[in-house]
């Protein structure tokens, strides 16, 4: 499926490029859960739209990855870069920080 998530690659000097992935229907909204609030902005993930092989390559360049939603922790697990137990959920969505060190 084309278009299905947002992808923003932060490339940084000293620590490598962040990767920013959420699924469509996340961008500009809030979650909240119990004390948790977690604005989802274009800011942080962006306004450019990917297929799951564009994410998926980005992430494998990635020194750290920022994931919002099913389909992007799918892509995440296809890669055998996170599992279950590696993320947390916000309500229904789930999140997950990948860091390589």
């Amino acid at each position: 499926m084309n278009g299905t998530m947002f992808l923003k690659v932060h490339h940084t000097r000293t620590a490598g490029d962040i990767v920013a992935v959420c699924d469509r229907e996340l961008l500009n909204t809030t979650l909240e859960w119990k004390d948790l609030r977690m604005e989802i902005t274009e800011a942080f993930y962006g306004n450019q739209l990917a297929t799951g092989d564009e994410v998926r390559q980005a992430m494998r360049e990635a020194a750290c990855i920022n994931l919002m939603g099913k389909r992007a922790l799918s892509c995440a697990r296809e890669l055998e870069l996170v599992d279950e137990q590696g993320c947390i959920m916000i309500g229904d969505v789930p999140h997950a920080q990948i860091y390589s060190l």
